[in-house]
């Protein structure tokens, strides 16, 4: 309250305390240090940080020809992991249960949402995924890039960036919407670590390169971080209970921090050996290999960052729901008087003398 405010005609000289101008912090819920305030704080600072990275990721992997080598033998390499090679020759039917996963998550996210009736942060959920498949396209198709053509010369399309995996990590980001608050670690967990393996697996097919895989990564973590600030701005998010996670969350949370810090740890560290592959070949099939593994480890620990750093701003934060009510308590409240049912309960009294400059 300001210090030039009127008091009331024999009212209480005291100087007012910090614990007195409770009513108009929950009135003012944009003030400085409001909860509001501090969860679209971060969410914004994430997202302008995993657009940063993006763009950094694009324009060495992509605009650069040390990068774009790399991604070459990367690609090239899944022919000489013969781990992988012979995992898809053995399972042809990966490809059809990928798309059908897909499908199923898309399904499962709109049913879990309408099941508990939040049609609203559906909506959302589902607005965010289409708005990151909308970027996809839009990068794959205008993104500036040299021109590759194949051995027929005829123009490959541009896989930058992966069109599945932000479509996989989008549903898995979406669900931390619209599941329960005490279910949101297994649900977003497990969902991030599939969403990793849709990605694993379109590198180790030859569709995409693992720069598509992270950059997708990202981009999913950018809009649904700007989301998660847009509710924040409008007052959708509320104070979570303190309770410690479930075992089941739990350890679907030290599943993802293990592959993002394998994954980052293992990939940072074989970069340093395959970014050095000469122009103009050739390649030692260990050397394509060792790229292979280097790219599907890194993009499975960013795509492992991705739902972790998800979580984590989300820690304590429940979305949507009523505040709780604001109750009178202590020995002397029969004597002062409670407030009734519905009535309002504010710094103002019933005579309404007190101004506010």
């Amino acid at each position: 309250m300001a210090s030039n405010d009127r008091f009331r005609a024999g009212g209480s000289p005291r100087p007012l305390k910090t614990s007195d101008t409770w009513w108009y912090a929950a009135v003012a819920g944009e003030a400085s240090g409001s909860f509001h305030t501090r969860v679209r704080t971060r969410t914004r600072r994430a997202c302008l940080g995993a657009v940063l990275v993006l763009t950094v990721v694009y324009a060495g992997l992509v605009l650069t020809a040390t990068g774009r080598r790399w991604g070459d033998a990367a690609t090239t390499g899944r022919s000489a992991d013969t781990t992988a090679a012979t995992l898809l020759r053995e399972h042809p039917s990966l490809a059809g249960l990928t798309t059908l996963s897909l499908v199923l998550g898309c399904v499962l996210l709109l049913a879990v949402g309408l099941i508990r009736k939040r049609y609203a942060l559906t909506g959302a959920a589902a607005g965010a995924i289409v708005t990151a498949l909308a970027l996809t396209g839009l990068l794959q198709r205008y993104a500036p890039r040299p021109r590759l053509l194949d051995t027929g010369g005829a123009l490959l399309p541009s896989g930058f960036p992966s069109a599945q995996t932000t479509l996989a990590l989008g549903i898995a980001l979406g669900l931390a919407l619209v599941v329960p608050y005490r279910l949101r670690g297994v649900a977003v967990g497990a969902a991030t670590l599939w969403a990793v393996a849709i990605g694993a697996y379109t590198v180790a097919a030859g569709r995409h390169r693992p720069g598509d895989v992270i950059a997708a990564a990202l981009l999913a973590l950018a809009v649904h971080c700007g989301l998660l600030a847009l509710l924040a701005r409008r007052g959708k998010v509320r104070p979570g209970a303190r309770r410690g996670p479930t075992p089941a969350g739990l350890s679907a949370t030290l599943a993802l921090l293990l592959v993002a810090a394998a994954g980052l740890g293992a990939g940072i560290w074989l970069l340093g050996a395959t970014l050095t592959l000469p122009a103009g070949g050739p390649y030692d099939p260990a050397e394509l290999q060792l790229a292979h593994r280097c790219g599907q480890a890194l993009a499975a620990g960013v795509a492992a960052a991705a739902g972790l750093l998800s979580l984590t701003l989300l820690r304590r934060v429940e979305l949507e729901g009523a505040p709780t009510p604001y109750r009178l308590g202590g020995p002397f409240v029969e004597d002062t008087g409670a407030p009734r049912e519905g009535e309002l309960v504010g710094p103002f009294t019933e005579d309404l003398d007190h101004e506010i400059s």
